[in-house]
């Protein structure tokens, strides 16, 4: 018996440069929620959980060891009218913020534009200068800092003065000095802003009669509005948050006479001291809404003084 082989059909013939198929939308949202599940688990388990108990311990009397007894806003009437150290430490942030952010930023603008006119060397001064901000928000610089200003310091045997940690009335100023010496992130951010104004902006305004000075504010100043806006918004947000520098220049305390505690200092304190947790979630959900409507704020006045150069109309 023989057998007849079957010819097999013709392959179709295939479109050169034909696009392959596409996988279906499902499939691939399915695959974007696979490489994106360890950012959201990361999220939920530690940020959003943690802000939810946060707020609901907020409404509650709670110590750490016994059950969270609901007081409602109780917290909160305290808080606003009971505690005249609340209210210190209020002040004491605010000036603080107005003190620190706009010396830090002053400095980190000056030293940023030394830079970008050297030669040589740019490089190494770059690194040198960018180094306070590793290393200042650490508690052995803080520690550091606070042998430097106190009672036969290096600002005593300097300036005759006495140790600043220990009057009132410079205390505040040594921990805000230890902010504007971590300058290094926000100048190293205008130093890539100034690389990027166009050279001949600067040739047409000297062309026109204007000297330095007059560059500075007509060509630097509008073309760095963005910059200078981050950099703005980053280190206000930082500036409410300060702790280690006043808990270290103020050994946990303070003082001298509260003219060091600052917000998150005594959040800390009636939190982890005093052991009224309730109290203190109420405060960090004040500090959270304080952050954003000054945020807001600056974002809303933005609109009259930063320029962006593609939208040619400011």
């Amino acid at each position: 018996m023989t057998t007849t082989d079957i010819p097999a059909p013709p392959a179709r013939p295939t479109r050169a440069g034909t696009a392959p198929k596409r996988r279906p939308k499902r499939e691939r949202e399915g695959a974007a929620w696979v490489f994106l599940s360890p950012w959201v688990l990361g999220a939920s388990v530690l940020t959003l959980l943690p802000m939810a108990v946060s707020l609901y311990l907020s409404f509650t009397d709670y110590n750490l060891f016994d059950p969270p007894r609901w007081v409602g806003l109780r917290n909160y009437t305290q808080m606003f009218t009971e505690d005249p150290r609340y209210w210190r430490s209020v002040m004491t942030t605010l000036t603080y913020v107005v003190v620190a952010v706009p010396l830090q930023l002053a400095l980190a603008l000056v030293v940023a534009l030394a830079l970008k006119s050297m030669k040589r060397g740019k490089g190494f001064y770059r690194s040198a200068f960018y180094a306070p901000s590793l290393l200042g928000a650490s508690m052995s610089i803080a520690l550091v800092w606070r042998a430097v200003f106190n009672d036969g310091g290096t600002v005593d045997n300097l300036l005759g003065t006495g140790g600043w940690v220990n009057k009132p009335g410079y205390a505040l100023l040594a921990v805000a000095l230890l902010t504007v010496w971590q300058f290094g992130a926000p100048m190293v951010i205008f130093l890539a802003g100034l690389q990027q104004i166009p050279a001949e902006l600067y040739e047409a305004a000297a062309v026109d009669g204007a000297g330095k000075w007059r560059q500075f504010v007509s060509v630097t100043v509008p073309m760095l509005s963005p910059v200078l806006f981050f950099n703005l918004v980053l280190q206000t947000i930082q500036a409410f948050q300060v702790f280690t520098p006043a808990f270290a220049v103020s050994a946990g305390k303070g003082g001298p006479a509260d003219s060091t505690l600052v917000y998150t200092m005594y959040l800390y304190d009636r939190g982890f001291v005093a052991s009224h947790m309730g109290y203190a979630s109420a405060m960090a959900w004040v500090l959270l809404l304080v952050i954003g409507v000054v945020t807001a704020v600056l974002f809303r006045t933005s609109r009259s003084w930063v320029f962006y150069a593609s939208e040619g109309d400011r």
